[in-house]
């Protein structure tokens, strides 16, 4: 209940009357209890990230007569009194990260991932032996030119149709293996039907897009096979939320993780939360709600019916503010601190305090003029830092790639696009599907001193990390048993 004050950049519990209201919507409500609060809390002590860079203009509650009803005073009165003591409500005061350091060197042998496994070294240890060129191929998907060519929305060579790999560049030597991301959110999308030769290798109609939804014939060659991989679709989004039922959202998460592991995907980009703010939007029906309550319940059960399997994850996306399909790679959307925190984040929040998803997806617009990919603020003072995420974060597809030629070819570009060293300053870890482009910029931009060497094996670390959980090791364990996560809210039918 608490809101947040821009005055004292900190979320409060304002003194005063709280009244509880039970009903079936908004008209038919009457008043159950009054809580009754004495003192002022200030619950969380923070700072304020997302200065407007055009203030917009706000509606004001001066000279208006609230909605009212005959009988409501009566109701108010005599409804069940409760004190709430103001020094039992825990309090906090968030402490923000500062650019990390350089790992120590490791001065022993070349390290494994069976070191880091068996605790005969740390991760950080492993990380501290990578070269930067090394370091700059994990922060980047297959798609980039390492002999892998892929497209938007379909570039992994693992599991035809899925989304992107993490890198396999260090599998020889250290035993690392790469991750498979499979887009959603109504279930896994992967081809249903293809084709490879006698080598293994796929066989294509000559058109990917085509093949991904199987408009297209594919002939087998002599010695060649054919497969099916059929996966489940579960109701949209939009559907689920309005069943209001936690049980049955974390059961559908349940169904996409055996499936998840049945076809060995490790992170499944889903569930989109972004809210309904617009009914044009495009894709609405992969939202949940113009509630972020209900969206980031809603996503936090999800979640946690699917990394309740072992080495899987989701990816919650869009982060943030992705409210609008048209432009939506180079809007700007002008949002106040308090409706940024109480309207498009509180969801995400939400999900990662109760259920810590495996993963975050960065989206592709701007907010008060800074790309989301590329905000420091959003993506390591909030989520991080004030909520405590530890999983890695990805852009989404072609992020920090000049895309103009493919999706803005109409708009005259006053922003451009993020760039791949602002992403990994920002803590964006993982840039999708990648491209060598990529890759040379975080090289060049450690060489020239405009990225440290710290923050790059930051990033490289909190992928590892995630990998090394992941399905692609036969030792794994479901993601969020290793978190004490806070109480999930459920609800629940009388």
């Amino acid at each position: 209940m608490a809101s947040y004050d821009e005055k004292k950049a900190a979320w409060v519990l304002e003194a005063g009357t709280y009244y509880i209201r039970v009903g079936n919507s908004s008209r038919t409500t009457k008043v159950a209890a009054a809580l009754n609060l004495k003192e002022t809390v200030v619950t969380v002590q923070g700072k304020n990230l997302f200065p407007a860079d055009d203030a917009p203009q706000e509606l004001s509650k001066a000279g208006v007569t609230p909605y009212s009803y005959e009988g409501e005073a009566e109701e108010k009165a005599a409804a069940k009194q409760i004190d709430i003591c103001s020094k039992c409500i825990k309090t906090e005061t968030v402490v923000y990260s500062e650019t990390p350091e350089a790992f120590p060197a490791y001065e022993g042998e070349k390290l494994t991932a069976a070191d880091v496994k068996s605790g005969k070294a740390t991760l950080k240890d492993l990380v501290s032996q990578l070269t930067v060129e090394e370091m700059a191929a994990v922060c980047n998907g297959t798609a980039d030119g390492l002999g892998q060519e892929g497209f938007i929305g379909s570039s992994s060579d693992m599991a035809p149709g899925a989304a992107g790999d993490t890198t396999s560049i260090l599998l020889e030597d250290r035993g690392i293996y790469n991750t498979i991301l499979a887009d959603g959110p109504a279930g896994l999308r992967l081809i249903p039907h293809f084709v490879v030769d006698a080598d293994g290798k796929m066989v294509s109609s000559g058109n990917p897009l085509e093949d991904a939804f199987n408009k297209n014939e594919i002939e087998v060659p002599e010695g060649g096979t054919e497969y099916f991989q059929y996966c489940t679709a579960i109701p949209v989004a939009a559907l689920l939320a309005q069943s209001w039922n936690m049980d049955l959202i974390r059961k559908c998460g349940d169904i996409v993780g055996k499936e998840m592991e049945e076809f060995h995907i490790s992170v499944w980009l889903a569930p989109g939360m972004n809210i309904h703010r617009n009914p044009l939007c495009g894709r609405n029906f992969e939202y949940y709600s113009e509630d972020p309550l209900v969206a980031g319940m809603c996503a936090a059960a999800d979640t946690r019916g699917i990394q309740s399997h072992a080495g899987i994850g989701t990816s919650i996306k869009h982060f943030a503010a992705n409210n609008q399909e048209d432009n939506r790679m180079y809007v700007n959307e002008h949002i106040s601190e308090r409706a940024m925190r109480e309207i498009y984040l509180k969801g995400f929040e939400i999900a990662v305090k109760t259920a810590q998803p495996m993963t975050i997806m960065s989206s592709y617009n701007l907010v008060n003029g800074v790309h989301t990919a590329n905000s420091h603020d959003l993506l390591t003072a909030a989520a991080r830092d004030e909520w405590g995420f530890a999983g890695y974060v990805m852009t989404d597809w072609g992020t920090s790639e000049d895309m103009s030629g493919l999706f803005a070819y109409k708009y005259n570009l006053k922003y451009g696009h993020s760039t791949s060293r602002e992403c990994v300053l920002a803590g964006n870890d993982l840039q999708m599907p990648g491209q060598q482009g990529n890759r040379q910029e975080i090289v060049a931009s450690v060489a020239d001193g405009t990225l440290p060497l710290g923050q790059l094996q930051t990033c490289a670390y909190r992928i590892l990390n995630v990998v090394l959980q992941s399905l692609a090791y036969d030792d794994c364990k479901p993601y969020g048993d290793q978190f004490d996560l806070e109480e999930a809210v459920t609800v629940t039918k009388a």
